[in-house]
Protein backbone atom coordinates (compact mmCIF):
# COMPACT_ATOMS: atom_id res chain seq x y z
CA UNK A 1 0.00 0.00 0.00
CA UNK A 2 2.98 2.64 0.85
CA UNK A 3 4.52 1.42 -2.02
CA UNK A 4 1.11 2.55 -4.25
CA UNK A 5 0.99 5.49 -2.06
CA UNK A 6 4.23 6.74 -3.28
CA UNK A 7 3.68 6.56 -6.97
CA UNK A 8 0.08 7.90 -7.23
CA UNK A 9 -0.03 9.97 -4.22
CA UNK A 10 1.58 12.81 -5.52
CA UNK A 11 -0.77 13.10 -8.58
CA UNK A 12 -3.56 12.85 -6.84
CA UNK A 13 -4.71 13.38 -3.65
CA UNK A 14 -7.62 11.63 -3.71
CA UNK A 15 -5.40 8.41 -3.73
CA UNK A 16 -4.17 8.76 -0.16
CA UNK A 17 -7.84 9.43 1.35
CA UNK A 18 -9.07 5.97 -0.76
CA UNK A 19 -5.75 4.27 0.12
CA UNK A 20 -7.43 2.55 3.75
CA UNK A 21 -9.80 0.96 1.42
CA UNK A 22 -6.84 -1.76 1.25
CA UNK A 23 -6.69 -2.85 4.55
CA UNK A 24 -10.89 -2.58 4.77
CA UNK A 25 -11.18 -5.66 2.26
CA UNK A 26 -10.82 -8.84 3.95
CA UNK A 27 -8.20 -10.49 1.26
CA UNK A 28 -4.60 -10.83 2.43
CA UNK A 29 -2.83 -12.07 -1.02
CA UNK A 30 -3.58 -11.90 -4.28
CA UNK A 31 -1.75 -13.56 -7.73
CA UNK A 32 -0.76 -11.52 -10.70
CA UNK A 33 -0.15 -13.04 -14.20
CA UNK A 34 2.84 -10.32 -14.60
CA UNK A 35 5.22 -9.32 -12.13
CA UNK A 36 4.26 -5.57 -10.02
CA UNK A 37 6.63 -3.78 -11.96
CA UNK A 38 4.78 -3.99 -15.37
CA UNK A 39 2.17 -2.02 -13.56
CA UNK A 40 4.46 1.29 -13.22
CA UNK A 41 4.60 1.48 -17.12
CA UNK A 42 1.57 2.77 -19.41
CA UNK A 43 0.20 0.17 -21.35
CA UNK A 44 -2.45 0.00 -24.17
CA UNK A 45 -4.68 -2.20 -24.87
CA UNK A 46 -3.01 -4.51 -27.84
CA UNK A 47 -0.19 -5.12 -25.23
CA UNK A 48 -2.53 -5.70 -22.29
CA UNK A 49 -4.38 -8.31 -25.01
CA UNK A 50 -1.50 -10.17 -25.48
CA UNK A 51 -0.13 -10.65 -22.40
CA UNK A 52 -3.91 -11.84 -21.95
CA UNK A 53 -3.68 -14.57 -24.64
CA UNK A 54 -0.30 -15.95 -23.55
CA UNK A 55 -0.68 -15.87 -19.75
CA UNK A 56 -4.60 -17.18 -20.08
CA UNK A 57 -3.56 -20.04 -22.41
CA UNK A 58 -0.70 -21.00 -19.79
CA UNK A 59 -2.92 -20.98 -16.79
CA UNK A 60 -5.58 -22.94 -18.84
CA UNK A 61 -3.35 -25.76 -19.85
CA UNK A 62 -1.89 -26.05 -16.14
CA UNK A 63 -5.40 -26.44 -14.88
CA UNK A 64 -6.29 -28.89 -17.12
CA UNK A 65 -3.65 -31.04 -16.88
CA UNK A 66 -4.07 -30.91 -13.09
CA UNK A 67 -7.36 -31.80 -13.52
CA UNK A 68 -6.79 -34.51 -15.38
CA UNK A 69 -4.34 -35.94 -13.29
CA UNK A 70 -6.85 -36.16 -10.09
CA UNK A 71 -9.27 -37.88 -12.24
CA UNK A 72 -6.79 -40.27 -13.64
CA UNK A 73 -8.33 -39.37 -17.26
CA UNK A 74 -6.27 -38.23 -19.89
CA UNK A 75 -6.61 -35.67 -22.95
CA UNK A 76 -7.89 -38.40 -25.54
CA UNK A 77 -10.85 -38.81 -23.02
CA UNK A 78 -11.98 -35.15 -23.09
CA UNK A 79 -15.28 -34.37 -25.69
CA UNK A 80 -16.36 -31.29 -25.14
CA UNK A 81 -15.19 -28.04 -23.77
CA UNK A 82 -17.05 -24.81 -22.29
CA UNK A 83 -14.45 -21.64 -21.65
CA UNK A 84 -15.37 -18.39 -19.56
CA UNK A 85 -12.84 -15.84 -19.55
CA UNK A 86 -14.54 -12.02 -19.55
CA UNK A 87 -11.34 -9.79 -19.22
CA UNK A 88 -10.06 -10.16 -22.73
CA UNK A 89 -10.27 -10.76 -26.28
CA UNK A 90 -9.57 -14.12 -28.07
CA UNK A 91 -10.13 -15.11 -31.96
CA UNK A 92 -9.34 -17.68 -31.94
CA UNK A 93 -11.11 -18.54 -28.86
CA UNK A 94 -9.29 -19.43 -25.65
CA UNK A 95 -10.79 -23.04 -26.46
CA UNK A 96 -9.63 -23.48 -30.07
CA UNK A 97 -5.96 -22.63 -28.98
CA UNK A 98 -6.33 -24.78 -26.04
CA UNK A 99 -6.94 -27.83 -28.53
CA UNK A 100 -4.15 -26.66 -30.29
CA UNK A 101 -1.50 -26.78 -27.57
CA UNK A 102 -2.41 -30.02 -26.31
CA UNK A 103 -3.43 -31.63 -29.49
CA UNK A 104 -7.07 -32.94 -27.92
CA UNK A 105 -9.30 -34.69 -30.95
CA UNK A 106 -10.73 -32.28 -33.63
CA UNK A 107 -14.07 -33.59 -33.28
CA UNK A 108 -14.00 -31.87 -29.39
CA UNK A 109 -17.28 -29.70 -28.97
CA UNK A 110 -16.45 -26.26 -28.13
CA UNK A 111 -18.09 -23.33 -26.30
CA UNK A 112 -16.45 -20.23 -25.55
CA UNK A 113 -18.48 -18.11 -23.02
CA UNK A 114 -17.35 -14.36 -23.09
CA UNK A 115 -19.10 -11.49 -21.35
CA UNK A 116 -20.80 -12.68 -17.87
CA UNK A 117 -18.31 -11.39 -15.28
CA UNK A 118 -18.05 -12.52 -12.01
CA UNK A 119 -21.42 -14.60 -13.12
CA UNK A 120 -19.55 -16.65 -15.65
CA UNK A 121 -18.03 -19.32 -13.40
CA UNK A 122 -21.76 -20.32 -12.30
CA UNK A 123 -23.37 -20.10 -15.47
CA UNK A 124 -20.42 -21.97 -17.18
CA UNK A 125 -20.84 -24.52 -14.79
CA UNK A 126 -24.73 -24.61 -15.53
CA UNK A 127 -23.89 -24.86 -19.25
CA UNK A 128 -20.62 -27.79 -19.03
CA UNK A 129 -23.43 -29.80 -16.47
CA UNK A 130 -26.46 -29.62 -19.31
CA UNK A 131 -23.95 -30.48 -22.20
CA UNK A 132 -23.36 -33.60 -20.15
CA UNK A 133 -26.38 -34.43 -19.55
CA UNK A 134 -27.71 -34.14 -23.29
CA UNK A 135 -24.62 -36.51 -23.66
CA UNK A 136 -24.77 -39.25 -21.35
CA UNK A 137 -21.25 -40.16 -22.41
CA UNK A 138 -19.25 -37.34 -22.64
CA UNK A 139 -16.44 -35.95 -20.96
CA UNK A 140 -17.18 -32.19 -20.59
CA UNK A 141 -13.98 -30.18 -19.57
CA UNK A 142 -15.11 -26.53 -18.08
CA UNK A 143 -12.79 -24.04 -18.16
CA UNK A 144 -12.71 -20.36 -16.56
CA UNK A 145 -9.60 -17.62 -16.60
CA UNK A 146 -9.65 -14.32 -15.45
CA UNK A 147 -7.00 -11.70 -16.02
CA UNK A 148 -8.79 -8.99 -13.80
CA UNK A 149 -5.27 -7.18 -12.88
CA UNK A 150 -4.72 -6.36 -16.23
CA UNK A 151 -7.05 -4.49 -16.27
CA UNK A 152 -5.22 -1.79 -13.77
CA UNK A 153 -5.48 1.41 -15.20
CA UNK A 154 -2.14 3.61 -13.47
CA UNK A 155 -3.41 7.07 -14.81
CA UNK A 156 -7.22 6.61 -13.56
CA UNK A 157 -7.71 8.02 -10.24
CA UNK A 158 -11.55 7.25 -9.80
CA UNK A 159 -12.66 5.35 -7.30
CA UNK A 160 -14.36 2.82 -9.28
CA UNK A 161 -10.62 2.27 -10.55
CA UNK A 162 -8.99 2.02 -7.11
CA UNK A 163 -11.67 -0.24 -5.74
CA UNK A 164 -11.16 -2.29 -8.62
CA UNK A 165 -7.12 -2.23 -8.16
CA UNK A 166 -8.16 -2.98 -4.02
CA UNK A 167 -10.14 -6.43 -5.13
CA UNK A 168 -9.49 -8.09 -8.13
CA UNK A 169 -6.55 -10.97 -9.01
CA UNK A 170 -5.92 -13.69 -11.50
CA UNK A 171 -6.99 -16.69 -11.44
CA UNK A 172 -8.13 -19.85 -13.09
CA UNK A 173 -9.90 -23.61 -12.77
CA UNK A 174 -10.59 -26.50 -14.35
CA UNK A 175 -13.52 -29.17 -13.63
CA UNK A 176 -14.93 -32.43 -15.10
CA UNK A 177 -17.85 -32.98 -15.62
CA UNK A 178 -20.09 -36.13 -17.03
CA UNK A 179 -23.16 -37.96 -16.02
CA UNK A 180 -21.55 -41.33 -14.88
CA UNK A 181 -19.24 -39.01 -12.53
CA UNK A 182 -18.97 -40.28 -8.73
CA UNK A 183 -18.31 -37.08 -7.28
CA UNK A 184 -21.11 -33.87 -6.42
CA UNK A 185 -23.78 -34.20 -8.68
CA UNK A 186 -25.18 -30.90 -10.46
CA UNK A 187 -29.12 -31.20 -9.70
CA UNK A 188 -30.33 -28.32 -11.05
CA UNK A 189 -29.84 -24.48 -12.14
CA UNK A 190 -31.03 -21.59 -13.44
CA UNK A 191 -30.94 -17.78 -13.71
CA UNK A 192 -32.99 -14.42 -13.38
CA UNK A 193 -32.11 -11.07 -14.98
CA UNK A 194 -33.75 -8.40 -13.39
CA UNK A 195 -35.11 -5.14 -15.39
CA UNK A 196 -32.71 -2.06 -15.79
CA UNK A 197 -29.86 -3.57 -14.33
CA UNK A 198 -27.01 -2.99 -17.66
CA UNK A 199 -25.17 -0.52 -15.79
CA UNK A 200 -24.56 -2.35 -12.79
CA UNK A 201 -21.46 -4.05 -13.78
CA UNK A 202 -19.86 -4.24 -17.32
CA UNK A 203 -16.90 -2.71 -19.24
CA UNK A 204 -16.23 0.48 -20.90
CA UNK A 205 -13.61 -0.07 -23.47
CA UNK A 206 -10.82 2.89 -24.16
CA UNK A 207 -7.38 3.08 -26.02
CA UNK A 208 -6.04 1.59 -22.68
CA UNK A 209 -8.10 -0.78 -22.42
CA UNK A 210 -11.11 -2.63 -20.66
CA UNK A 211 -12.61 0.04 -17.67
CA UNK A 212 -14.24 -1.50 -15.13
CA UNK A 213 -17.93 -0.20 -14.21
CA UNK A 214 -19.54 -1.22 -11.15
CA UNK A 215 -22.55 0.10 -9.23
CA UNK A 216 -21.87 1.38 -5.45
CA UNK A 217 -25.54 -0.34 -4.87
CA UNK A 218 -24.86 -3.91 -5.42
CA UNK A 219 -24.40 -4.79 -2.13
CA UNK A 220 -28.09 -3.71 -1.69
CA UNK A 221 -29.17 -5.28 -4.43
CA UNK A 222 -28.18 -8.50 -3.59
CA UNK A 223 -29.99 -7.87 0.30
CA UNK A 224 -33.03 -6.69 -1.36
CA UNK A 225 -33.42 -8.80 -4.53
CA UNK A 226 -31.93 -12.21 -4.32
CA UNK A 227 -33.91 -13.65 -1.69
CA UNK A 228 -36.76 -13.72 -3.63
CA UNK A 229 -35.56 -15.12 -6.36
CA UNK A 230 -33.31 -18.33 -4.46
CA UNK A 231 -36.00 -18.81 -2.71
CA UNK A 232 -38.55 -18.90 -5.98
CA UNK A 233 -35.96 -21.44 -7.51
CA UNK A 234 -35.65 -23.77 -4.34
CA UNK A 235 -39.51 -24.10 -4.49
CA UNK A 236 -39.27 -25.21 -8.13
CA UNK A 237 -37.55 -28.17 -6.65
CA UNK A 238 -39.50 -28.79 -3.23
CA UNK A 239 -36.95 -26.93 -1.42
CA UNK A 240 -36.51 -23.83 1.52
CA UNK A 241 -33.62 -22.18 2.71
CA UNK A 242 -33.23 -24.55 5.62
CA UNK A 243 -33.00 -27.54 3.39
CA UNK A 244 -29.76 -25.95 1.91
CA UNK A 245 -26.28 -27.06 4.50
CA UNK A 246 -23.58 -25.19 2.67
CA UNK A 247 -23.75 -21.99 0.15
CA UNK A 248 -21.26 -22.24 -2.74
CA UNK A 249 -20.78 -18.15 -2.99
CA UNK A 250 -19.24 -16.20 -5.47
CA UNK A 251 -17.24 -13.33 -2.88
CA UNK A 252 -17.29 -10.18 -4.94
CA UNK A 253 -16.17 -8.09 -1.64
CA UNK A 254 -16.74 -8.11 1.95
CA UNK A 255 -20.29 -6.25 1.66
CA UNK A 256 -20.90 -8.40 -0.95
CA UNK A 257 -20.27 -11.27 1.21
CA UNK A 258 -21.96 -9.57 3.82
CA UNK A 259 -25.26 -8.76 1.91
CA UNK A 260 -25.52 -12.81 0.71
CA UNK A 261 -25.36 -13.59 4.44
CA UNK A 262 -28.47 -11.25 4.78
CA UNK A 263 -30.41 -12.64 1.62
CA UNK A 264 -29.83 -16.54 2.89
CA UNK A 265 -30.70 -15.41 6.48
CA UNK A 266 -27.87 -17.02 7.72
CA UNK A 267 -25.75 -15.98 10.67
CA UNK A 268 -22.97 -13.39 10.31
CA UNK A 269 -19.59 -15.19 9.14
CA UNK A 270 -21.78 -18.34 7.54
CA UNK A 271 -20.27 -17.92 4.23
CA UNK A 272 -16.62 -18.75 5.66
CA UNK A 273 -15.26 -20.34 3.31
CA UNK A 274 -16.16 -18.12 0.53
CA UNK A 275 -14.25 -15.31 2.97
CA UNK A 276 -11.13 -17.58 3.22
CA UNK A 277 -10.88 -17.52 -0.88
CA UNK A 278 -11.48 -13.67 -0.92
CA UNK A 279 -8.59 -13.53 1.65
CA UNK A 280 -6.40 -16.14 0.11
CA UNK A 281 -7.20 -15.22 -4.20
CA UNK A 282 -8.82 -11.96 -3.67
CA UNK A 283 -11.71 -11.31 -6.38
CA UNK A 284 -10.63 -13.39 -9.50
CA UNK A 285 -14.18 -12.80 -10.73
CA UNK A 286 -15.82 -15.53 -12.65
CA UNK A 287 -12.71 -18.08 -11.56
CA UNK A 288 -13.52 -16.91 -7.94
CA UNK A 289 -16.44 -19.47 -7.46
CA UNK A 290 -14.63 -22.17 -8.62
CA UNK A 291 -12.55 -22.23 -5.72
CA UNK A 292 -15.02 -21.73 -3.15
CA UNK A 293 -16.56 -24.54 -4.75
CA UNK A 294 -13.56 -26.63 -4.34
CA UNK A 295 -13.03 -26.33 -0.45
CA UNK A 296 -16.99 -27.01 -0.32
CA UNK A 297 -17.04 -30.24 -1.89
CA UNK A 298 -13.60 -30.94 0.27
CA UNK A 299 -16.22 -30.37 3.44
CA UNK A 300 -18.54 -32.70 1.86
CA UNK A 301 -19.23 -35.06 4.77
CA UNK A 302 -20.45 -31.94 6.07
CA UNK A 303 -23.63 -31.35 4.13
CA UNK A 304 -25.78 -33.09 1.38
CA UNK A 305 -27.37 -29.93 -0.46
CA UNK A 306 -25.84 -27.07 -1.63
CA UNK A 307 -26.93 -24.11 -3.35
Amino acid sequence: MRRIELALGPRSPEIVRLLPMFGNTGIERRYSCVPIAWYERLHEWPERNRVYLDSAIDLLESATRSVLAQAGRTPDEIDAIVAVSTTGIATPSLDALLMERMGLRRTVQRLPIFGLGCAGGAIGLARAAAIARSNPDALVLFLVVELCALCFRRDDFSKSNIVATALFGDGAAAALISSKGSGAKIVAGGEYTWPDSLDVMGWEVTGEGLKAIFSRDIPELVTTKLHDVAVDFLAEHGLTLRDIEAFVCHPGGAKVLDALEAAFELEYGSLHVARDVLRDYGNMSAATVMFVLERTIAKGSLWKRAL
